[in-house]
């Protein structure tokens, strides 16, 4: 069952959960939401369930307390700072969304907790035409409009027929939803608009895979490309692209996690590993 912990390291303080009893250390850096994932992590502990025996996780949330202006780049050195505090490296990492941006400056910046990394639907360069969607997400919540952000979050991310099944627990969730929550949802979303990372992405020196979704009306399945534009001359990049399962493939399709699996996996088949 899925550990609650928190972390305080130089003035940073971050909650996290763990689970999983495998000696390689598996990092999971989430993407933008409107409510902190340590909420759902009995759905995460589940859908990561059959890795246990390989892995430990560690998901992570954004610190407590995040000031206006915090940027993606904070982000990564507060999780970087956590990571040491925890005595981790090494780390097979997985950054979904806003968490995968995370995880690309934490691989340039600090390439000694990266061993191996996956991104999913995740952008190295949120142009001003990839961050409508973000912008419309700002608006309503800095409205207070709850129930509507929710909603709208959810048409986004998800492909028409998951959206629709959902749609009542959205509502339901939204009701839930503080007016601190909508603040910090804010701060978090204005720091994807104007992340670029991508004159930096040769500074990842770890094998690599991409994972992005054609029908992504987030960022863009043109976000991906361009990782793998940069990065798919070297033999330890791997590109999967899905059609049909929207954004947040890395929560709908049914073979998502098997693949970053054999992808993290990989080296202990190779000779000699």
């Amino acid at each position: 069952m899925a550990e609650k912990g928190i972390v305080s390291t130089g003035g940073i303080e971050m909650e996290y959960f763990k689970f999983g009893s495998g000696n390689r250390i598996f990092t999971i850096i989430p993407g933008l939401s409107i409510k902190s994932v340590i909420g759902v992590k009995e759905a995460v502990e589940e859908g990561f369930g059959f890795m246990k025996e390989d892995f430990t996780f560690y998901v992570f949330d954004r610190k407590k307390d995040i000031p206006q202006g915090y940027t993606v780049y904070d982000m990564a050195d507060d999780t970087a700072a956590v990571m040491k505090e925890l005595g981790l490296r090494d780390t097979y990492m997985f950054g979904a969304s806003q968490g995968g941006m995370i995880a690309m400056a934490i691989a340039v910046r600090y390439p000694e907790l990266v061993k191996k990394l996956a991104l999913g639907s995740t952008s190295a360069h949120v142009k001003p035409e990839q961050s409508q969607v973000i912008e419309k997400w700002i608006e309503l919540a800095g409205a207070g409009k709850k129930e509507e952000l929710y909603q709208e979050f959810g048409r986004q991310i998800y492909p028409p027929a998951v959206y629709e099944q959902f749609r009542d627990y959205f509502s339901q969730e939204a009701k839930t939803v503080t007016d601190k929550d909508l603040e910090r949802f804010i701060i978090c979303a204005k720091a994807a608009k104007d992340y670029d990372l991508s004159s930096k992405l040769d500074m990842i020196d770890c094998p690599t895979l991409a994972l992005g979704a054609f029908e992504d009306s987030v960022l863009d399945s043109d976000a991906t490309m361009e990782i793998a534009e940069k990065l798919d001359h070297r033999p330890d990049f791997a590109l999967y692209m899905y059609t049909g399962y929207g954004h947040a493939a890395f929560d709908t399709a049914p073979d998502y996690r098997q693949r970053v699996y054999d992808f993290f996996m990989k080296e202990a088949k190779d000779p000699g590993q």
